[in-house]
């Protein structure tokens, strides 16, 4: 396992007032973010370090270095809260197999919730951001197609729908990435304040690139209570509100979309329920109303037996029917088989986790990988026996509006 880090970690966590809008204080190099209805974490620097080996024992390598730093590190704490000490923002690829998967302690933490606002600094430097730059626009974006075109992303979505017809399975979730290119580099800080301004219900984050706006909560970890928020099943918003509350009957209504949220639910109750004394699982989904689309949802709530780590339960929950499939084995061979990319750490777990093992982690849905002036976006949809490739290629390009109405303006 790659590592580099300042060993071992000295760090201090202050009271401060009220710091106003968090991505207003990043500098522009390398931000971190984790950020919902203005509240959250965000950090800047580098303390920390490590670059999670490929394979199916990830999360238990990357648990273990970031217990053993933590735990290892001097701490003044005065705040004592989820988020407050020492955090690592981490990113991990969909696949097991696919290198990329990291988790980073930034030398300064800036956190608010609850009234409450915290400044966490690793080290005895000065880390106030004097040199902070005014965030650049991206300016004009051109777009191009990603690994497959629309028409022949469509032709995955019919094979995918054959496959399931013929009994090889009961549900995929199929990706289609686009390229952008900008006029200017694109100055993540633009992003994060964009997303977090137009979508306040989803989780805005930033971790190596990697930013977006995910509405789907795959675990929210605090001393032995944990929580889930399980999505699937979408229909885009319209104009008009009589027709939007139509879609969002219809979405409530639609079998075969309650069909792959029962799929959803059953998969995190699954593998919630081996770790858990107590799970509650909602008989009946809620509708999520986003900006751009509506969702099936269902929130989940247990309490853990054992008092694992958040990584604990991330490792049992990924990959999700939501972003995988039913049975999950066969879906991953069928994306295999016909998305035609890698894709990185979109659908991957992404969040942070603190000295206490506790932590909030999202499905990385909603999102773009940054390089420079440009970006790799990512959308995906559930397929089903009855799904329509034209229909799915809507849903996708509705997807697809996140990021894209982010980089543009």
């Amino acid at each position: 396992m790659s590592v580099a880090l300042i060993r071992p970690l000295v760090v201090r966590t202050v009271s401060v007032s009220d710091p106003g809008e968090l991505v207003s204080c990043l500098p522009d190099a390398a931000p971190y973010a984790w950020i919902r209805h203005g509240e959250g974490l965000v950090g800047w620097g580098e303390a920390a370090r490590a670059t999670i080996p490929p394979g199916p024992d990830r999360f238990r390598r990357a648990r273990d270095w970031v217990s053993s730093l933590f735990r290892d590190a001097r701490i003044d704490d005065d705040v004592a809260t989820p988020g407050s000490g020492p955090v690592a923002f981490g990113s991990f690829t969909f696949e097991a197999d696919a290198p990329g998967s990291t988790l980073v302690v930034p030398r300064v933490v800036l956190a608010r919730r609850g009234g409450r606002a915290w400044l966490t600094t690793i080290g005895a430097d000065d880390h106030s951001p004097e040199l902070r730059t005014p965030p650049t626009p991206p300016g004009r974006i051109r777009y191009g197609d990603g690994s497959l075109t629309a028409p022949e992303w469509q032709h995955a979505v019919a094979r995918a729908v054959q496959q399931i017809n013929d009994g090889r399975l009961d549900k995929v979730v199929l990706a289609r990435d686009l390229t952008a290119v900008a006029e200017n580099d694109i100055d993540v800080r633009v992003l994060l304040s964009r997303l977090s301004a137009r979508y306040p219900e989803c989780y805005t984050f930033s971790v190596d690139g990697l930013t977006g706006a995910t509405p789907e909560l795959l675990v929210r970890h605090r001393g032995n209570a944990i929580e889930s928020l399980v999505l699937a099943g979408t229909t885009p918003r319209a104009d008009e509100p009589a027709e939007d509350l139509a879609r969002g009957a219809a979405l409530y209504a639609s079998p075969k979309d309650r069909y792959e949220h029962v799929c959803a639910v059953s998969s995190v109750r699954e593998a919630l329920a081996p770790l858990c004394s107590t799970l509650d699982v909602p008989d009946e989904p809620e509708l999520l109303v986003l900006p751009n689309v509506q969702h099936l949802a269902s929130r989940v709530s247990g309490r853990l037996s054992d008092g694992a780590s958040v990584l604990d339960v991330v490792a049992a929950m990924h990959p999700t029917a939501a972003v995988g499939g039913t049975p999950t084995g066969t879906a991953l061979d069928v994306i295999r088989e016909l998305e035609g990319m890698d894709r990185g750490g979109y659908a991957g777990p992404v969040g942070w986790i603190d000295a206490r093992g506790d932590g909030e982690w999202g499905i990385a849905l909603r999102c773009a990988q940054i390089s420079g002036n440009r970006a790799r976006l990512f959308a995906g949809c559930g397929i089903m026996g009855d799904s329509d490739p034209v229909a799915e290629l809507a849903e996708a390009h509705a997807k697809f509006r996140v990021m894209r109405s982010a980089l543009e303006s």
